[in-house]
């Protein structure tokens, strides 16, 4: 992952980012909220018990007001490779939780340690060479039972290709079948991986929302989740 790249853009990411979104009718608040009240959703169905949470890739902490609201009770973990993206979450949310710099291709802190790895469309930005590695030093840092989920865009859905072509943050992105990635993760060690789509309808269509609970199954949605849990 390109350190200099992200510092580059971390200053002026929210503003790209809801120019960008704004085709939809939402704002980046309604995107980062939708993901981690599914994430709440999956925790407890899969009965996970969680204390600590790192979201890897976490930025300028778009998801943290969201983590506070939905997990209320887990300490958070913001890892990024990005010092100045760290630095302004620290600024934008107080009591934001735990800083990690990532560096060295590491995270660093000891294995074994989060109930749940969180990660939102960051592996799109990573070489796809270097995903495998990635996700096996997620997985040492999540401890048995615990729960990985990697929310990226659905490169099957044409609007998500558009919105990512024309993001100049995401100038360098290369989109994840959702079938790679689940391979990948199989490959990093995880067993059993699923995948999930979401983000079927904008918001003129707002009233077919409750639906996509039941349409998990169907690749069109403009997102997609890998989920699996570390044996």
């Amino acid at each position: 992952m390109d350190k200099a790249e992200f510092d580059r853009f971390a200053d002026a990411y929210e503003d790209q980012h809801r120019a960008n979104v704004a085709v939809t009718g939402e704002g980046t608040e309604y995107f980062a909220e939708y993901k981690i009240r599914l994430l709440r959703r999956i925790v407890d169905r899969g009965g996970i018990d969680v204390a600590q949470i790192c979201d890897f890739g976490a930025g300028i902490g778009n998801s943290i007001p969201f983590f506070r609201r939905y997990f209320p009770e887990a300490a958070l973990t913001n890892a990024d490779v990005s010092e100045r993206s760290l630095a302004l979450a620290r600024q934008r949310h107080s009591g934001s939780g735990e800083s990690l710099l990532i560096e060295q291709d590491h995270i660093p802190c000891e294995a074994g340690r989060f109930d749940v790895v969180f990660s939102a469309c960051v592996f799109h930005h990573i070489p796809h060479d270097q995903h495998v590695a990635w996700l096996r030093e997620l997985h040492r840092i999540t401890r048995p039972g615990g729960l990985i989920a990697v929310f990226e865009h659905n490169p099957l859905n044409p609007l998500t290709v558009r919105a990512v072509n024309t993001c100049p943050f995401d100038e360098n992105a290369e989109l994840i079948l959702a079938r790679d990635l689940a391979r990948r993760l199989r490959d990093a060690g995880w067993p059993a991986p699923r995948t999930r789509y979401s983000l079927f309808f904008p918001r003129a269509l707002a009233w077919l929302r409750p639906l996509e609970d039941t349409l998990g199954w169907l690749p069109l949605g403009a997102q997609y989740v890998a989920l699996a849990r570390k044996a």
